[in-house]
């Protein structure tokens, strides 16, 4: 059996409906299934058994012979929350009691990270593992996911593979739950059918224009298709990137969409909201190189073309992956 945690969230459904493609049925499905918004990211695919989140570590300590492998994407993931408790609880402690049971019944592990532990680039977006005891989040979350990285990288007794990847600005199908923390792409969607319009962030640092604010922003799709790669083979233990490998400025993202969508861009500025104006990232990046050296050759998409497949094959008619 192939364990997934957050299969009813925006990057562990689309995992579900790979793993799924490839012909892998008996899987465990993790999760806060009273959501009822997820519904539908997971009611068509096909598994084995769906466990809440909270009776999961129970389980997995009792079911853990019959477990062949653990793609644990589950996490609380808002940045504007700031519970370090409620972080420490979901994102640290819950990740370290999976990685303990992986460990003593020797289960691979592959476990998201997120390139929110960054901060403000100050060290670089390198993938380096020495560099991990000093980089410097913004928020609880960074904190929460920088935290178990460096746990991680401190243990004695792991999984017999074991990988971690920080995710950049991953955008695509199966967000519709997200609300607010949903991406941009989402919003911009929105907002271009509501108003005609697309509200982005006016840039408050001299050296970047307004909409010139650059993030890696990374199709799903890609995503997953990494996460099946580190499934398969035999990549080396330890700490990776996983964007596009390319930045792109918001004004790029959001004139993509319009073109998906047939429309004349049509683009207003606004002020960032002071409270997170000091901590805004106005650049990232992933180096994909270490990735890459495993045997990673997959080409990532374009943003032009992830949007467009995106906005047409999935947005228009709200369908599902």
């Amino acid at each position: 059996m192939i364990v997934v945690t957050g299969a009813a969230g925006f990057i562990g459904s689309c995992l579900v409906s790979k793993l799924n493609y490839q012909g892998y049925k008996d899987l465990i499905l993790v999760d806060d299934f009273s959501q009822i918004q997820k519904k539908e990211n997971y009611q068509s695919k096909s598994f084995h058994q769906l466990i809440e989140r909270t009776e999961f570590l129970s389980w997995f300590e009792n079911n853990a012979t019959h477990v062949n492998f653990v793609f644990h994407i589950g996490a609380r993931t808002d940045t504007t929350e700031f519970n370090v408790e409620l972080f420490n609880q979901l994102n640290l402690h819950y990740t370290q009691s999976i990685w303990q049971t992986c460990s003593k019944h020797q289960i691979p592990l592959v476990y998201a990270s997120s390139a929110a532990t960054y901060g403000l680039g100050e060290f670089g977006y390198d993938d380096n593992e020495q560099n991990i005891p000093l980089l410097k989040p913004l928020n609880p979350y960074g904190d929460s996911k920088n935290d178990f990285d460096k746990w991680a990288l401190l243990q004695k007794q792991t999984p017999p593979k074991w990988v971690g990847f920080k995710f950049f600005n991953v955008y695509g199908p199966n967000e519709f739950h997200k609300g607010r923390m949903a991406s941009v792409i989402f919003h911009s969607f929105n907002q271009i059918n509501e108003k005609g319009q697309v509200k982005l962030f006016r840039s408050h640092n001299p050296n970047y224009t307004d909409g010139g604010q650059l993030r890696d922003f990374v199709y799903v799709k890609d995503v997953v298709n990494v996460l099946y790669f580190a499934f398969t083979q035999s990549l080396k233990s330890g700490i990776y990137n996983l964007g596009s490998g390319k930045a792109r400025t918001f004004l790029d993202l959001a004139k993509a969409t319009f073109k998906a969508l047939g429309k004349e861009a049509n683009i207003e500025f606004i002020d960032t909201p002071i409270d997170i104006r000091d901590k805004y990232q106005y650049f990232t990046e992933a180096n994909m190189s270490k990735l890459k050296a495993q045997g990673y050759q997959q080409e990532f998409s374009s943003l032009e073309d992830g949007v467009h497949d995106y906005v047409t094959n999935y947005l228009i008619g709200k369908r599902y992956f």
